[in-house]
């Protein structure tokens, strides 16, 4: 039987298990990179020079800069994925335990990473067409999973007809598209010739992203099915920008999502967007696991961010260990031991865990282009430790509510990260504590839920050892690098007994 709170709170958490963005395990892709094409030969075209096609074991290097089409030699190295060789996959991404697919950009554009459009209107013809794209969409809807597009929406490329045509004739209708300067100079993003920067102010251009209902944004959810939007460099956008976007996505789609390329803290940022790539929360568990900051402190922060920026919506943030802009989680953290309680964080925290293609199965990677390399699918066997561990992460994911929509609340501790996730049933409630120093701790440790009665078990859902609950603590003794995520047990009640009858 619930108590009085218990049934005010029943409501709130029905309301987050319905909305699909709360908590979703994310599956990140760079298309070309994913799995190569079954046409690569007549694909060659696509890949005319300056451009090249390489062969999948390859791996990306820095290159030279490319006077002639201002960019650099890597950005324009391919591997051949595409649309279809992705929808081949998803019975592998499926089985993973993944809920969204995001794809980095996909519109037509000179570089392999498409942050440099030419058309939003076009799919690049390396990787398929709009039919193709809607054609993934149907397949994924029918799995139960969504699909997040990457919108670069600040900037376009150098490249673009219209940003030619404009640079040509400054009579031409595109020309207030862009921010040109005296003697045909022009804004670019981050001063790089190759990315000209949008006159978002534009009417005109506000229409054409986002404000109509053919417009880039909402045209892709409407006629392809989309779920959602992940935009680049949201901070770039501003507050308004995002505010107004969001509203016109919403209206396409009542429970699409936008999630803003935010790396700073996210409190003001809401709810211009949905949720935030939570690179803050990033950079504490990185910090700490660097041995920077103290599991304590760290704790303190999180629940500080939390109560800052809304439960609801840290939800809906994607929380990210690594990324196509950053390097390899095995390559930032060396240690399997540090790589395994970075990854049980990043599935225990509040938020959308973010996972990059290939990172479940231990690829490496350090800075750009390296972090890029093609999906390994070699090293996709049973006797893969990082992978059978992602595995066990995502189910465990996928079966405890509290880990997708549950409150947090901070636990007292001198050297853990301790913490509990909850929801208006103690069943629900999980215990996280992880130990990120080289020496072993032993601590008693407050738990801040009222309905764990004593000698309440508390089970390890990875390794089964249980810890029994006395007066409202438990005793824990966790080695260097280790961790617990405990959960209520009651197989040890002798048959037809349980303290929990009458306490949900």
């Amino acid at each position: 039987m619930m108590n009085a709170f218990d049934r005010l709170q029943a409501p709130l958490f029905e309301k987050r298990a319905a909305d699909w963005r709360n908590g979703a395990v994310v599956y990140q892709v760079l298309v070309d990179r994913f799995a190569p094409s079954k046409k690569l030969e007549e694909k060659k075209k696509d890949y005319a020079a300056p451009r090249k096609l390489r062969d999948w074991g390859e791996i990306p290097k820095a290159g030279s800069f490319v006077e002639s089409a201002q960019v650099w030699s890597h950005e324009i190295d391919f591997w051949g994925g595409d649309l279809s060789s992705l929808r081949g996959k998803l019975d592998y991404i499926q089985k993973l335990g993944v809920d969204t697919v995001y794809l980095n950009p996909i519109f037509a554009s000179f570089t392999n990473h498409k942050y440099d459009a030419w058309d939003y209107n076009k799919i690049d013809p390396a990787f398929g067409t709009r039919a193709d794209l809607a054609a993934l969409t149907k397949d994924l809807h029918s799995r139960k999973m969504k699909l997040v597009l990457d919108g670069v929406f600040n900037h376009m490329g150098r490249q673009s007809p219209f940003f030619q045509e404009a640079l040509a004739n400054p009579k031409s209708k595109w020309r207030n598209f862009y921010k040109f300067g005296k003697e045909n100079s022009y804004v670019s993003w981050m001063d790089v010739a190759n990315l000209p920067e949008l006159n978002l102010e534009n009417p005109r251009v506000q229409d054409y992203i986002y404000a109509k209902r053919d417009s880039v944004m909402q045209s892709y959810v409407r006629k392809e099915g989309i779920d959602g939007w992940r935009l680049d460099v949201a901070f770039d956008i501003g507050f308004e920008y995002l505010r107004r976007m969001n509203e016109a996505l919403h209206g396409a789609k009542q429970d699409a999502v936008l999630i803003g390329e935010i790396w700073n803290y996210p409190e003001e940022w809401f709810p211009s967007v949905d949720g935030v790539m939570n690179m803050h929360g990033r950079a504490l568990l990185l910090k700490m696991l660097e041995g920077k900051l103290k599991g304590s402190l760290v704790g303190d922060m999180w629940e500080t961010m939390i109560a800052d920026a809304g439960i609801e919506n840290v939800l809906k943030s994607w929380l990210v260990l690594d990324n196509h802009d950053t390097p390899r989680l095995s390559t930032i953290l060396p240690s399997t031991e540090l790589q395994k309680m970075a990854r049980m964080l990043q599935f225990t925290l509040p938020g959308s865990p973010c996972l990059y293609y290939g990172s479940e199965l231990g690829m490496t990677g350090g800075d750009d282009p390296e972090q890029r390399a093609p999906m390994r699918w070699d090293l996709v066997k049973e006797d893969n430790e990082l992978f059978s561990f992602h595995k066990k992460l995502l189910a465990m994911r996928k079966k405890e509510a509290a880990l997708r929509y549950g409150d947090f609340r901070k636990l007292h501790s001198d050297k853990l990260f301790a913490f509990l996730r909850k929801t208006n049933s103690v069943r629900e409630t999980v215990v996280v504590l992880a130990n990120p120093t080289d020496q072993a701790v032993q601590e008693s440790i407050p738990l801040r839920e009222s309905k764990f009665q004593d000698y309440t078990d508390l089970k390890d859902l990875f390794t089964g050892k249980t810890y029994k609950v006395l007066a409202g603590l438990i005793d824990v003794d966790i080695p260097p690098h280790g961790w617990v995520v405990l959960k209520s047990d009651t197989s040890s009640y002798p048959k037809g007994y349980n303290r929990f009858d009458r306490i949900y």
